[in-house]
Order: C-alpha cells, then structure tokens, then sequence
C-alpha cells in the first residue's frame, strides 16, 4: 500500500497567530474534527472544532496555545500505525510530517479505512471465528496451527478483546465451513464464541437437552 498516494494538501495549517473566529468560520466550512496549526512555517499540532468552539472569537490561537494536540505521523508510517494514531487521537485527520519535521500535508480516516477494507481480512470470501482462551494460554502460532490442520488458510487473525485474564480473538478463515475448525477449538481448549455458520455442535446439545427436559417432564 503506497500511502503517499492518499497525501492531501489542499488545506494548509492555520497560524497561531489567527484569530480563533477564523477558526470557526474554517471548521464551518468543512467536516474535519481538527485543523493543523503552524507557528512561523513550523507545525504546532492540532486543535479540534471541540475547543475552538469553546473559545472567544477575538483571541488568537497563540492566546489559547495549552488545546493544541502535538499529534502526528511520519511519511514513512505504515498504515496500521495510522490507523491506531487516529483512533488515539479521536481525529479523522492526520497531520503528516517528514523526517526533518516538515508538514507535507495530512490523511483523511476515510481513505485509510478504505485501504484496510481492501485487506484480505476483508475483501477475500471467508468465514469469521471468534474464539477466547487464556491471555498465557494462546498462541497464534497455535491457531494458525489448527486451522492449517483443517486444510484451510488463515486470511488475518487479531486480539480484538483483553478482559481480565481472557483474550478474545478474531479471525478470517478462507472458508464458510466453519464446523470441524470450531471442533478443532475445542479440542484445544478455546471457547467459541461467535462461528458465522451453523454450530452442528451446539445445535446436537441443544436439541439433545430438549430432548432431555421433554422426557423428564413426562
């Protein structure tokens, strides 16, 4: 993924110097949450539509310098560590800097999520898993080991949850026939907790349980 390709520049950093009135009548005319702010040529960070919102139209921005977010990432980024530092930072704008901290523009969120649609996480036919295990007890190499065992392929796995001593993760599974995997699971001892196909597994219990109470109840 080139994602020099999806540098926008077509709004140059506001000065401290400019009255926060400005400001507002910028964040009216567009649907960023934050603007980049610049002293002198040099970038300062951002400040969101939020603050400037809270403060008087007659200051500068300078008067009110301690809202300006110093967030940003580099030109050589790679695009997972975007997406993180846009969800850190509540923005969907990204500040971009070289290596000698010279602004080159900024990245929108919604280019840097169609980037990730277009993973095989997403874009490749599959079925998803998700299963929990102990944090101590799990492995990916584990889990690569079991689906591989099932002659499929593992398109992407993730730690989506940490709870406590539990770890949930997610996973996208090159097929929809998810069923000996989920038996494959268990066996190691990781509970299923979402299968997007039919569970033959827990289905057989329940009917079986069903079964069970009418019986009894006879």
């Amino acid at each position: 993924m080139e994602l020099q390709d999806y540098i926008i520049n077509d709004i140059k950093p506001v000065s401290i110097t400019d009255k926060v009135s400005d400001l507002k009548l910028l964040f009216n005319q567009l649907t960023y949450s934050h603007i980049p702010v610049e002293k002198e040529g040099v970038y300062m960070g951002c400040i969101s539509e939020t603050d400037a919102h809270c403060f008087d139209g007659a200051i500068t921005l300078e008067d009110c310098n301690y809202a300006i977010e110093g967030f940003f990432v580099r030109s050589s980024t790679i695009w997972l560590d975007v997406l993180e530092a846009f969800a850190q930072n509540d923005s969907n704008i990204m500040p971009i800097l070289d290596q000698n901290n010279k602004y080159l523009g900024y990245y929108e969120l919604n280019d840097i999520i169609h980037l990730f649609n277009e993973t095989p996480f997403f874009a490749e036919p599959g079925g998803i898993l998700i299963v929990e295990k102990g944090i101590n007890d799990y492995s990916f190499s584990e889990i690569s080991q079991i689906v591989e065992s099932n002659d499929t392929k593992l398109l992407g796995a993730f730690v989506s949850k940490i709870e406590g001593d539990l770890a949930t993760i997610t996973l996208k599974i090159s097929t929809t026939s998810l069923n000996e995997i989920i038996q494959s699971f268990r066996r190691y001892s990781y509970n299923i907790v979402s299968g997007h196909e039919d569970d033959s597994y827990l289905e057989t219990l329940k009917r079986r349980s069903q079964y069970l109470d009418k019986y009894l109840n006879m």
